[in-house]
């Protein structure tokens, strides 16, 4: 084993030895009885984060505004969607930590959660150039870069505050003007996965006790342009296809090989977002100023249960963790839609907050 390794084995043994050194609350639930949701306003000038106290009946109220000590940032041609990205703000359940991106000064952010109120414990550098996306599993942490041909930057959670590991950094080798989606760490923790658009392929990295593979196990998408994707119950992938408006299921393969099992079009614009509520899958279409509804059965098929409005621009969304409610964020104005989430899978408006200063941002996460 290389010196490398050794530090990197010794910084996971002290990661996993050290997490309970940060106990956090014991909920990120609104101090009032409901559901808190957090969004990122991505503003150029500075980028913060917007707590909001839902209601039983599913409407938000502000609680608060956290500067996160950095820049928003913006892909040249984007418009609702300046990151062009899902996975911009990210909740770590296990140890109650918020992770958010900074692309125009090329950081993340770290906050701790106490119900509605954020307390910025971080802010580093992403590894990187233009940070759009972050995952988390465990201890680890993975910073999706999206200029400069892309990259995965890894860190490790010691006691509450993030380490970068420097061995843990992947370059994507994208073509210049392609950049990735997202990044996600599979359930079972043992994979890496990354988008990469009109790169036209899904990068999956397998992972082991010293990080990342050296290289990912690519899987070609050609014509599909995979975007955003959440896992489902059975830790199949499901994916956004925004070159073809459509949402596709794949099963990944203990060689990390991805196999396509279902795919259902939209029939609106610019579907790039997806999220997950028990069987049924929601896509944000930015073209349409709508939500897709699909149902998904048990061998992993979708059927697409109709469209929903939302305001212009509809982008990255999020489910609370009852699975009640969902909020989508509508780039155009720089709002939040909400809707409840009835048993058949439709969706009931409500209510809609405007986000101040946040026209374009991306990142919403429902703890």
């Amino acid at each position: 084993m290389t010196s490398t390794a050794f530090r990197a084995a010794g910084l996971l043994t002290a990661a996993l030895a050290s997490a309970v050194v940060f106990a956090g609350p014991a909920s990120a639930h609104s101090p009032h009885g409901g559901s808190t949701v957090f969004v990122q306003t991505d503003n150029l000038q500075g980028n913060s984060v917007v707590a909001y106290d839902q209601s039983a009946d599913g409407s938000l109220v502000q609680a608060g505004r956290y500067p996160t000590g950095g820049l928003g940032g913006q892909q040249p041609g984007t418009g609702p969607d300046h990151l062009a990205s899902q996975g911009a703000l990210t909740y770590d359940r296990a140890h109650h930590l918020l992770f958010a991106v900074n692309a125009g000064s090329d950081t993340l952010t770290v906050f701790s959660v106490d119900g509605d109120r954020l307390i910025r414990r971080q802010t580093l550098s992403c590894g990187g150039s233009f940070p759009v996306s972050v995952a988390v599993h465990g201890s680890a942490v993975y910073v999706l870069n999206a200029d400069g041909g892309g990259s995965v930057q890894g860190y490790l959670s010691v006691g509450g505050l993030l380490v970068k590991v420097p061995s843990w950094h992947r370059g994507l080798g994208l073509p210049s003007g392609t950049t990735p989606g997202q990044v996600g760490v599979t359930p079972d923790g043992g994979k890496l996965v990354v988008t990469t658009k009109s790169g036209n392929s899904i990068d999956v990295f397998p992972l082991g006790l010293l990080g990342p593979a050296a290289k990912p196990v690519v899987t070609s998408t050609p014509g599909q342009g995979p975007f955003g994707f959440t896992f489902d119950a059975a830790g199949r992938v499901v994916v956004t296809e925004s070159a073809t408006n459509s949402v596709a299921t794949f099963t990944l393969d203990r060689d990390a090989k991805l196999t396509k099992v279902s795919e259902a079009p939209t029939g609106q614009a610019a579907t790039c977002w997806v999220i997950g509520s028990g069987d049924h899958f929601y896509a944000s279409n930015a073209g349409s100023g709508t939500l897709t509804g699909l149902r998904e059965d048990q061998h992993g098929s979708l059927t697409g249960i109709g469209n929903t409005a939302t305001a212009a621009g509809t982008v990255d969304a999020a489910v609370t963790s009852d699975g009640k409610f969902l909020h989508a964020q509508t780039g155009a104005g720089g709002g939040i839609d909400s809707f409840r989430i009835n048993s058949d899978g439709s969706l009931t408006r409500t209510g809609t907050v405007t986000v101040p200063n946040a026209a374009g941002g991306e990142g919403i996460v429902a703890p």
